[in-house]
């Protein structure tokens, strides 16, 4: 479903407006520019190993995808170190699992849209997170930072108590430190990671290190119109879910007539499904009572069409499903094998209901 890839004869313009494309908002474009006249951008991509990867994984993955487009180098960090920090989601034991998931899971979701895997790095954050080098500089950054400031910078990603432990204070600091020690241009994520991107562009200069770029996805809303979590089952699609799973969940998705506001559908069309197009457009197969095939060109075509209920939300979603199952089967393929059904239930292990006994 990719489009072609990288063209060695686009301009530094070019090459912009790809890196920049579809994003919700850009801080530092001088310096991405200003890289761009000397050579390729170095971009870096960051996930906590938490909960399961879902379809939602595909929004940046398609960010992914241009920036190898137009030239960059681009590293995927597997944040092991992050997540054990996250509020203790997980012990050591389950994040060494959960993190070779995540990269079974994440190489295979960039191979069903053709993205070339030799292009990538990929590194775990304890492969140089508990390097001394690295170490000092957290100890260095804790003189700086006051309380107010770690707080602020995580409360978007960290979760929020009213007794935080330490160490969800500590994570802004060790994200920002990932853009030195990964010899990155710029850091890529979602605009829920803005208040740690301007504590990177605060803190990481008075280290004595450069100020990076940063890259910012929209969020999209998950099926249920709020955001998309792996902690929720019913707002998000996993990408092992059957085809039975996928058709059952986009049934109950929320998807009013006209309504394009928080509409999770509409938005993995424009965040995902446009994006990945090889012809650019999006093809509606309807019965010929229901106003025959069509075809809409952009994203503006499909939402005004949908805007105007021109667009029945149940051929929409039946729409998305062939799309989503094009997507999803060969990570399907890719996961059924007992080596990598073990995998799955080692690192997602079935949470026995309170209240049910050993037997």
């Amino acid at each position: 479903m990719m489009a072609d890839e990288k063209d060695f004869r686009m301009t530094e313009d070019e090459k912009f407006n790809l890196i920049t494309r579809n994003l919700q908002e850009t801080l530092g474009e001088d310096k991405i520019k200003a890289v761009l006249k000397e050579r390729d951008l170095k971009v870096y991509w960051g996930t906590a190993t938490t909960g399961r990867p879902h379809v939602g994984y595909f929004v940046p993955m398609c960010k992914i995808s241009d920036f190898l487009r137009a030239g960059c180098e681009v590293t995927i960090l597997f944040a092991d170190l992050h997540a054990y920090l996250d509020n203790m989601k997980a012990p050591w034991s389950l994040l060494a699992k959960r993190t070779e998931y995540y990269e079974h899971v994440i190489k295979a979701m960039l191979k069903s849209i053709s993205v070339p895997l030799e292009k990538l790095k990929f590194v775990k954050g304890t492969d140089y997170q508990l390097s001394r080098e690295y170490t000092l500089d957290v100890y260095r950054m804790s003189s700086m930072v006051t309380e107010h400031d770690a707080r602020k910078a995580g409360a978007e990603v960290v979760k929020q108590v009213s007794s935080p432990l330490l160490s969800g204070l500590l994570y802004p600091g060790l994200q920002a430190l990932d853009e030195e020690y990964l010899d990155v241009d710029a850091q890529f994520g979602g605009v829920d990671q803005r208040k740690i991107f301007t504590f990177a562009k605060k803190y990481m200069p008075q280290l004595g290190y450069k100020e990076r770029a940063h890259l910012m996805n929209p969020m999209v809303p998950g099926l249920t119109g709020g955001k998309m979590s792996s902690s929720e089952d019913d707002s998000k699609i996993d990408l092992l879910d059957s085809s039975e799973q996928l058709k059952k969940k986009l049934k109950k998705a929320f998807c009013e007539p006209g309504n394009v506001e928080e509409n999770g559908i509409l938005a993995f069309c424009k965040s995902v499904l446009f994006p990945l197009s090889k012809t650019g457009e999006f093809v509606v197969k309807r019965s010929e009572e229901h106003g025959g095939p069509v075809t809409f060109a952009d994203y503006k075509a499909l939402e005004e069409a949908f805007a105007k209920q021109e667009l029945h939300p149940g051929d929409l979603k039946a729409a998305v499903e062939a799309y989503l199952n094009c997507l999803l089967e060969p990570i399907r393929k890719e996961f059924d094998t007992p080596e990598m059904k073990q995998l799955t239930a080692e690192a997602y292990p079935v949470e026995k209901k309170s209240g049910s006994k050993d037997k």
